[in-house]
């Protein structure tokens, strides 16, 4: 059985992430009390119905806090079983993004309900699933991603990952939109020059050829991107010893447009040479 534990903050997308594994035919279940986890793995495993070869179950911080604080440990033994796959996704957002949406859905936080303010709904939320974030296999932060994008990579992290061989995500974005808080490694490459300050190239990206051939041109974008590739080469194979399943590194410039995007193709399309499930991300595109 493949089982993956959808979780994270309310209004960050659960209900979008089980929707679209249920449609790509996973079984799934939302809300689940944590401390009913093993009897469900259990009574699933007993039926050896193909139904069950795929589940998904959301928890999250409407489980009772007892129930939540016990829950590593039933993680633990849960992936200590031959004949079961755990995966974890956790789903965030920044709190102002969070607050935006409650007031243009006008619903109340599933912890506000007893009167608190949303703001210390979200900060506890927060605090009570802090433990399960710091599990988690692939963590995705929805901050700036809209309902399609978010679907989008469900399919390319999760659906069209091999369980056993890791899943690579390369991402470009700008630093004057904010560092992205779920990633691995972080390339700063503001240092390298910048298209921005030719007024032809200004208006074009990363992604058309008189901005990469501007780019191409310069010794020191070469030794830039040969200096990542070197790094990744010695440090993939390391993660893949210790079995991680997902790995994201995220090459940012000032704007995300032009530099970031320009190396972030190029490490992508090497590597995809290298390894079974590389995707790419331009997060400010």
């Amino acid at each position: 059985m493949r089982l993956i534990i959808v979780s994270g903050l309310s209004g960050a997308g659960k209900s979008v992430a089980l929707h679209t594994l249920e449609d790509d035919g996973f079984y799934c279940i939302d809300n689940l009390p944590a401390s009913l986890l093993p009897q469900l793995v259990e009574g699933l495993s007993d039926t050896h119905t193909k139904l069950y070869r795929q589940v998904a179950v959301g928890i999250d911080a409407r489980s009772a806090q007892s129930s939540l604080s016990d829950l590593p440990q039933v993680l633990d033994a849960l992936r200590e079983r031959d004949d079961l796959h755990l995966e974890i996704l956790f789903l965030e957002t920044d709190t102002k993004a969070l607050v935006t949406r409650y007031s243009e859905t006008r619903r109340k936080h599933p912890l506000s309900l007893d009167g608190s303010p949303l703001l210390q709904a979200i900060e506890t939320e927060r605090a009570l699933l802090d433990g399960l974030r710091d599990l988690a296999d692939l963590k995705i932060d929805t901050t700036n991603t809209n309902v399609h994008q978010l679907r989008q990579m469900i399919h390319t992290r999760l659906l069209k990952h091999n369980p056993e061989r890791m899943s690579i995500q390369f991402q470009s974005f700008g630093f004057k939109h904010g560092v992205p808080n779920n990633t691995d490694f972080i390339f700063d490459v503001r240092c390298l020059p910048n298209p921005h300050w030719d007024s032809t190239l200004r208006p074009l990206t990363g992604n058309d050829k008189p901005v990469q051939d501007f780019l191409g041109q310069h010794e020191t974008v070469e030794q830039m991107y040969a200096q990542i590739q070197n790094f990744l080469e010695t440090l993939i194979p390391l993660f893949q010893a210790e079995n991680r399943a997902y790995l994201t590194v995220s090459i940012g410039c000032t704007g995300g447009r032009h530099r970031s995007v320009y190396l972030t193709n190029r490490l992508a399309a090497y590597f995809s040479r290298l390894h079974e499930n590389v995707s790419t991300r331009h997060r400010e595109l």
